[in-house]
């Protein structure tokens, strides 16, 4: 319930940055219009947003068949997790990262790239996927899949702002001070609702993979590795749609400028002690 009225917090926010940008755009006409699209764009988020992620990093379904000990993997962790089976996807990226997409535990998606596969052992990559199906779990998935294509909607049409915004009788832009601060503001408080979003549930899904997958070691190994790896090794498709990183299990940005400024993700060092705290005393 709590993340249910989250996403609809999200959404209202997002609506109202919309209605922002049209008013700057084109008054109150600007506004009535920014509004609509801003409800066309929430139904869609709800309904296709898992989808056009996926899209986005060109994520290839896998079966038994065709992925043979991944889908096992994911099965036997997702009936640890008493979560129905979700689909499952490799995304074709030497850096390694996962994550989990869907609008609900019935209608959820996992997707790995193939460089983790390669990356990490066996056990660490069930702590990974334990992590993912902990989003699943928690219901994470609908706001951060919403979060990301809304994000990227807000960037765009601040940028669409910018050099299209309302003009005068002379043609001169109308207000262009304020054309300039919601392109600036616009994508940063986007960004600022995605940070505050992301950081905690990442504890909390590290918290939960490790009670399903029973091994908080395995996944804080997995972390540590995933860093290793991944430092100069920066997912292209993340690159060219960096409102999605905060879907990832490990940020995949290379981190330059206001990236770096606002990490979606806790340190990694904190996540490992976390987990490290977790594990069994012996």
């Amino acid at each position: 319930m709590f993340n249910l009225l989250k996403t609809a917090v999200l959404m209202a926010a997002i609506t109202a940055l919309f209605m922002a940008l049209g008013s700057v755009l084109g008054g109150r006409q600007g506004m009535a219009i920014a509004l609509v699209v801003a409800l066309g764009m929430n139904f869609f988020s709800y309904w296709f947003s898992d989808k056009l992620v996926l899209k986005m990093y060109r994520a290839q379904e896998v079966d038994e068949t065709s992925a043979p000990q991944f889908y096992r993997m994911v099965r036997e962790l997702s009936v640890r997790a008493e979560l129905p089976m979700p689909k499952v996807y490799l995304i074709n990226e030497d850096a390694p990262n996962a994550f989990a997409t869907g609008r609900n535990p019935a209608h959820a998606a996992v997707a790995a790239t193939t460089g983790i596969l390669r990356v990490l052992s066996e056990r660490e990559l069930r702590g990974v996927m334990a992590h993912e199906l902990a989003h699943v779990k928690h219901r994470d998935i609908l706001i951060s899949t919403i979060s990301a294509t809304m994000a990227g909607a807000i960037s765009m049409l601040a940028n669409f702002a910018m050099f299209f915004g309302g003009r005068d009788s002379g043609g001169r832009p109308a207000n262009p001070i304020a054309s300039i601060a919601v392109m600036l503001l616009a994508p940063l408080a986007a960004s600022l609702i995605q940070m505050a979003i992301s950081r905690a549930r990442e504890f909390e899904a590290d918290r939960g993979g490790a009670e399903i997958s029973g091994d908080p070691q395995a996944l804080a190994s997995a972390l540590q590795k995933i860093q290793r790896f991944s430092q100069g090794l920066p997912m292209e498709a993340a690159e060219r749609h960096p409102e999605t990183a905060q879907m990832m299990i490990m940020n995949p940005l290379s981190g330059g400028g206001l990236r770096g400024l606002f990490s979606t993700h806790p340190a990694t060092e904190e996540r490992v002690e976390r987990l490290m705290a977790m594990a069994p005393r012996r």
